[in-house]
């Protein structure tokens, strides 16, 4: 049953979907500069060759200060042209930075800036060095530089939309990303970088299915699976969530924070046991890590082992005294042991501390609960579900006062936008589509753009697929190369689970997804060059590995490149010498390229 929402004629603006001859040419003559630049630096004399590659070696293993050493000498050699000098330089300066050498860093970087001013992986390895100083306006300087001499330098994108990011401006960040991405669509980096930017911009959904793509670009990426499991419990999907954060943790099994973020999965799933485990471990990779000791501290109150939660809670204060989530979480521990007025003391150094802090909220509804206050409590309860809607303990409490928010409280209908049965609404800024005929089923509507949600396509599936249908809707607006493209994504629904599978982008401009059913399943060749294949139900053993974002699984393949995608130093996203010492893992041999593949395929 498809019905189509009757809407306004618009004319529409076609992009251009190929770069003109002229464009063409100019990308031609930029990429032939960076090939110039990047491999007519002449070779060193035999004897300082030697030492080149000695202290490429020596970076490769880890000595770092044996390879500033190497460097040193290399660089005695009076005969280095200025192109070679400055490039070791740069080798010099990486490892001047892993050697928490700044200055001596800076200084290199500079000289080798002048010497050889067009060679970009100086300006993006500058960047990231004054990234990390906290100076992320003048990084993005030296990411413009980079760019303007090398435009198809993945890296310097991906870096310039981390800086963006810091500057909170996540719009900005996912158009470079995007960049980052259309130029290497096998990089896991910008797709997990891009996913960070849409959670940042309020779009969960867009960062989910940009977190699967990175896994399945890589599938070692730890990253990516950590990032969609907080996803993943945000949005209440809390066995997905810990099977995400063990897959993060089987690629890098001494983060500490994989470790205590699972802890805090497994709370929300009720297993105090194993919560302390993951919260222990993460201790013992760090013993001053006080997020470890203050969420074993709530673990053990929650198992009313008090004892050892005041131990945990203290310790977790000494390491960090302006810690207002181990002030809060001691109250409720003082709470549970009824020490309300203990407690209360504990609660104000909490929110003196951070005064929109969920934890300290959540905290002093359960003391002013215990004390007899419910009306106080639920007030608070609220301000900690508005300020973090995941968290479980003030949605309980809301409940254990029989005051949980009635689902669509506050709800207000956006005239016009609806159609097909269902409803617009917005609440707090979010949109959402609603039906009275699917009470239990709220379907976010993400925006992609500028501009209001409109309700396009309501479309139920027939056998096989029966049970399943999508929603098309507007989805805002952004800045083309040839004017405004209006953007249509795809909310796909299991009706009889009330579940949100995917939200899809379905249209850019001119472009358009493609979509082929089959029984269980579809796949999407998306506008942005990426093929996603989604499972519509849930079907999986509770043992079955987990892949997909939102509720179904997401396989990625890519599409064929578009965009000047070569760069000699397209795999730096962070700061990195120019050697091939800079690869962590081999890669699977492959046929060589010429130089018309190198300039021509896009």
């Amino acid at each position: 049953m498809r019905r189509k929402m009757r809407r306004p004629v618009r004319t529409s603006i076609e992009p251009a979907l190929l770069p003109s001859p002229a464009a063409a040419a100019v990308a031609a003559a930029a990429l032939v500069t960076a090939l110039v630049t990047a491999s007519d630096v002449r070779a060193a004399p035999a004897d300082t060759q030697a030492q080149i590659e000695d202290a490429a070696a020596a970076m490769a293993r880890g000595n770092t200060a044996q390879a500033v050493t190497g460097y040193s000498e290399a660089l005695r050699d009076n005969s280095l042209s200025n192109d070679r000098r400055a490039v070791l330089l740069n080798d010099r300066a990486v490892a001047n930075v892993r050697l928490g050498q700044t200055r001596l860093a800076i200084e290199d970087f500079n000289r080798a800036a002048q010497l050889f001013p067009e060679y970009a992986p100086i300006y993006n390895n500058r960047g990231n060095l004054l990234l990390a100083l906290g100076l992320a306006k003048e990084a993005i300087k030296d990411f413009d530089r980079a760019i303007v001499l090398a435009p198809g330098y993945v890296a310097a994108y991906n870096n310039r939309a981390g800086a963006l990011m810091k500057l909170g401006r996540p719009a900005d960040a996912i158009a470079d990303y995007t960049r980052a991405v259309t130029l290497s669509p096998q990089s896991p980096a910008p797709l997990a970088g891009r996913g960070r930017a849409h959670l940042a911009d309020g779009r969960p959904f867009a960062a989910a299915r940009d977190f699967t793509r990175a896994a399945a670009a890589d599938a070692r990426f730890a990253p990516a699976y950590r990032s969609r499991a907080e996803v993943k419990l945000e949005a209440g999907q809390v066995e997905d969530a810990i099977a995400d954060f063990s897959r993060a943790i089987v690629f890098d099994p001494n983060n500490v924070e994989n470790f205590v973020l699972r802890g805090h999965a497994y709370l929300a799933a009720d297993n105090a046991a194993s919560a302390i485990k993951d919260f222990t471990r993460a201790i013992e990779i760090d013993p001053k890590s006080a997020a470890g000791h203050q969420s074993r501290g709530l673990a053990h109150g929650i198992a009313e082992a008090q004892e050892d939660a005041y131990a945990d809670l203290n310790r977790a204060i000494e390491l960090d005294p302006r810690s207002a989530v181990a002030f809060a979480y001691r109250a409720y521990v003082y709470k549970l042991g009824g020490q309300i007025e203990i407690g209360l003391r504990d609660v104000q150094t909490a929110l003196k501390l951070d005064p929109s802090l969920a934890e300290a909220l959540w905290a002093k509804a359960e003391l002013d609960e215990a004390a007899g206050r419910p009306e106080q409590a639920i007030e608070d309860y609220r301000k900690a579900l508005a300020a973090k809607p995941s968290l479980r303990l003030a949605s309980v409490g809301l409940e254990r006062l029989g005051a949980a928010t009635a689902e669509g409280a506050g709800d207000e209908e956006v005239a016009g936008a609806g159609g097909g049965g269902w409803r617009v609404v917005t609440r707090g800024g979010r949109y959402f589509a609603v039906a009275e005929a699917y009470p239990k089923l709220r379907v976010p509507l993400e925006m992609a753009g500028e501009g209001t949600p409109r309700l396009i396509e309501w479309d139920e599936k027939r056998p096989p697929l029966k049970g399943i249908a999508t929603l098309r809707f507007h989805g805002g607006t952004t800045p083309g190369p040839s004017g405004p493209e209006d953007h249509e994504l795809v909310a796909v629904l299991d009706l009889s689970a009330s579940t949100v599978v995917a939200i899809q982008p379905h249209r850019q401009g001119t472009k358009v997804a493609t979509w082929t059913w089959d029984e269980g399943r579809v796949t999407v060749a998306s506008v942005d060059g990426v093929t996603d294949e989604l499972v519509l139900r849930n079907t999986r053993s509770r043992d079955a590995p987990i892949a997909g974002a939102a509720t179904g699984q997401r396989r990625y393949t890519s599409a064929d490149q578009k965009g000047p995608a070569w760069a000699p130093w397209n795999d730096n996203y962070g700061i990195a010498p120019s050697g091939d010492q800079r690869r962590a893992a081999p890669r699977p041999a492959q046929k060589p390229k010429t130089l018309f593949d190198l300039l021509f395929k896009f």
